[in-house]
């Protein structure tokens, strides 16, 4: 009767212990899921693996932390516990450092604290990432903005020329630049330029470009003169940025001359309609683009530019978007371009934009796409004797 009793007593106690263990290991988990820091989880559970069980330390093996006293590396004579990872794989040791055998008890307030501990774990880590992430979207946001800011608010307002510009990125941010510089005597500067690539990178090196190229030009040396430093300048920058090559089309729009100079550094041919020619005149490449090469030299163009013409400057992302393995092309926009027959550059240039969005089902796009615009006003027949005098 008395060893009945004895062993009724040794099995109370045991359950109690049993029930003592989960409870403490409800205590655990709610410990360790009461914060979303990495490091406080994993120190979490090293405190309650020490108090607990009452041994001398504890350890993990990835990231390296510890409490307590723990015996000198390998830790050969420790009982190790598993952490796994979110996929089921050991991704760190649990270690404990202890002079006597755990019960089998405490072996399972360890395994099952390892695994609360690897659940807060991994939720701690997805919360640390979203609040990476979230920091860089505040970062690409601010950065998009600044590059909005950076394109031509007003248009220059010249009698009898129409000038509208349009860009949009595929991410955030983009490498296509375009830009306006009214000079004196009527005349207007204006580049489109496509940085290699796309993105956050590009922009950077955009952004350094319209740096260099606003100081060069707003000097007043020819575009000859201007691209050639521009190309020695991006090539001095280093080998990470000659990775980020420019094509560009540099242009002086002579108003009252009715003129338009070019100078083409390995960018995709301007169009030129002119109200007596059936074919478009192409603005051509005359040499590399900028910073692919040292030292190279370009050729400038000069071109009528009689009331009635119009011209089109745009960047590939433009011309490279498919349709399966149809390309809308060049030739297509030259001919969605030369139908158009709004006066209005931002008219034109929503429609080449509506064209190519129906080309593509409306796709999203995997390229900036940006164009300037230019037109001049046709000569309208005088109704009476007086003459009628157009962009003078």
């Amino acid at each position: 009767m008395d060893s009945l009793a004895a062993q009724n007593a040794a099995e109370t106690l045991d359950l109690q212990q049993q029930v003592a263990r989960q409870q403490a290991l409800i205590e655990a988990s709610r410990r360790i899921h009461g914060t979303i820091v990495l490091h406080d989880v994993l120190t979490t559970a090293l405190k309650i693996a020490v108090r607990e069980l009452e041994v001398d330390g504890a350890a993990f093996t990835q990231p390296r932390l510890q409490y307590g006293e723990m015996p000198p590396e390998p830790w050969d004579k420790c009982r190790r516990f598993p952490l796994p990872d979110q996929d089921g794989v050991d991704a760190a040791d649990l270690v404990i450092a202890c002079g006597r055998r755990l019960t089998f008890a405490e072996e399972d307030f360890l395994e099952g604290l390892v695994l609360q501990t690897a659940a807060a774990a991994q939720n701690a880590r997805f919360h640390q990432r979203d609040v990476e992430w979230a920091r860089v979207q505040q970062d690409l946001d601010a950065a998009r903005e600044i590059q909005r800011s950076l394109l031509p608010k007003e248009m220059p307002h010249v009698v009898g020329y129409d000038i509208a510009v349009r860009s949009t990125t595929c991410f955030e941010v983009g490498g296509d630049y375009i830009d306006l510089i009214e000079m004196k005597g009527q005349q207007q500067i204006m580049i489109v330029a496509d940085v290699a690539g796309k993105g956050l990178a590009s922009a950077i090196v955009g952004t350094a470009f319209r740096a260099a190229f606003r100081a060069l030009a707003i000097s007043g040396m020819p575009l000859v003169t201007i691209a050639e430093r521009l190309n020695q300048h991006h090539w001095a920058e280093g080998e990470e940025t000659r990775r980020k090559y420019v094509t560009a089309l540099l242009m002086k729009l002579d108003c009252k001359a009715g003129l338009l100079e070019f100078v083409n550094a390995g960018h995709n041919p301007g169009f030129l309609v002119t109200p007596d020619e059936a074919v478009a005149k192409t603005l051509n490449s005359s040499g590399v683009p900028l910073g692919m090469l040292p030292g190279m030299t370009y050729e400038a163009e000069i071109y009528d530019f009689p009331a009635g013409s119009r011209l089109l400057v745009y960047t590939d992302g433009l011309t490279e978007v498919f349709r399966g393995d149809e390309e809308f092309g060049e030739d297509r926009l030259l001919e969605k371009f030369q139908g158009h027959s709004a006066d209005s550059g931002n008219a034109a240039l929503a429609y080449l934009w509506d064209c190519i969005g129906e080309f593509s089902g409306n796709q999203p796009q995997n390229d900036d796409m940006t164009a300037l615009a230019v037109s001049r006003a046709p000569v309208i027949a005088a109704r009476s004797r007086t003459p009628e005098v157009v962009c003078n």
